[in-house]
């Protein structure tokens, strides 16, 4: 008469797999009243470890993990495993060619249709998609709601990136990420040759994220060629900035004394139009510095405008650098 109850297919329970929101709004003030110099911000906690749906319709944080960062003051992968790469790598290594678009499109930030299974979790030989990611949603590297799976936080998502841009078995998604120091370089150089040869090189894969029939398909192709550029920036996809919302936002988290990027993409249009949205819809002010709560950077403004024609299947890419004081 054993029951087995996990936040995919029962609603009793569903507050028991994670900490809630309020519980963590306590334990954060709590923190703040015994830490004489705070490290965290509510904000933080939220992107770090959020993002797990129960069937319920709630959504609850790792509580390992913030735990962990409330106690050492610092946000940071407390995932159980001290080697979490290779935990992922175990559920997708039997058909790595099956799941690697899903991959790609996961670490861009989208959410990927799959039929849950249940009995996927205590399976030892995972070998079709819906068992494979089944199982990664019950041990907590995926999340799932309304028919989709997704990487539910920041936390997670840093093994991800490190998995497509070391395992060779994922093919073009790895060629793509390996290429990505080289994109972000040539982005702060100005290289707008390099920049088209690169996207070109993407477009030539055998890729199916490469139909380009949807916008979402063209960013996750550009996320993937920059995502070396997660070293040191925070990337932002679909940021409110300014009075709209831009397409990429790169903030440098290390040094902000770096380059920030803004990064618009139009289909069917120049990359002169892309840069000229970016400065109607004033983009850049997330940089400037404001209001108390929003910090300064002092570092060159990279306006990034890539435009892709469908019909002549060529990508074009312009660089304007604007000074961080305009």
């Amino acid at each position: 008469m054993f029951w087995e109850y996990t936040m995919t297919n029962e609603a009793r329970f569903s507050d028991s797999f994670g900490f809630t929101e309020k519980e963590v709004d306590l334990l954060f003030q709590r923190y703040l009243a015994r830490n004489d110099f705070p490290r965290l911000t509510r904000e933080g906690l939220k992107d770090w470890y959020d993002g797990y749906h129960t069937f319920g319709g709630g959504r609850v944080y790792n509580p390992r993990s913030v735990v962990a960062a409330l106690s050492n003051n610092n946000l940071g992968n407390y995932w159980t495993s001290s080697g979490p790469y290779d935990e992922i790598y175990y559920y997708i290594e039997k058909n790595a060619a099956d799941v690697r678009a899903d991959l790609a499109l996961m670490v861009s930030g989208e959410g990927v249709r799959c039929r849950v299974q249940e009995y996927a979790a205590t399976s030892m030989n995972l070998q079709t998609r819906e068992e494979i990611f089944s199982a990664m949603v019950v041990y907590g590297f995926l999340s799932f709601d309304n028919g989709s799976v997704s990487i539910p936080n920041r936390e997670l998502m840093s093994q991800f990136e490190v998995l497509l841009r070391k395992e060779k078995s994922l093919g073009y998604v790895y060629r793509l990420a390996k290429e990505s120091e080289r994109m972000v370089r040539a982005t702060q150089m100005g290289d707008t040759e390099t920049m088209a040869e690169i996207l070109e090189y993407a477009h030539d894969t055998e890729t199916p994220l490469l139909s380009y029939n949807s916008e979402t398909e063209l960013s996750a192709v550009v996320n993937l060629v920059y995502l070396a550029a997660r070293d040191d920036y925070r990337v932002e996809r679909e940021d409110k900035a300014g009075i709209g919302y831009v397409d990429f936002i790169f903030y440098p988290e290390r040094d902000r004394s770096m380059d920030c990027m803004v990064l618009e993409l139009k289909a069917d249009h120049t990359p002169d139009e892309a840069i000229r949205q970016i400065k109607d819809r004033r983009y850049t002010e997330k940089f400037r510095g404001k209001t108390a709560e929003e910090p300064r950077y002092t570092g060159r403004i990279l306006l990034v405008g890539i435009g892709y024609n469908k019909k002549d299947k060529i990508h074009r890419c312009k660089v304007e650098v604007l000074p961080a004081d305009q």
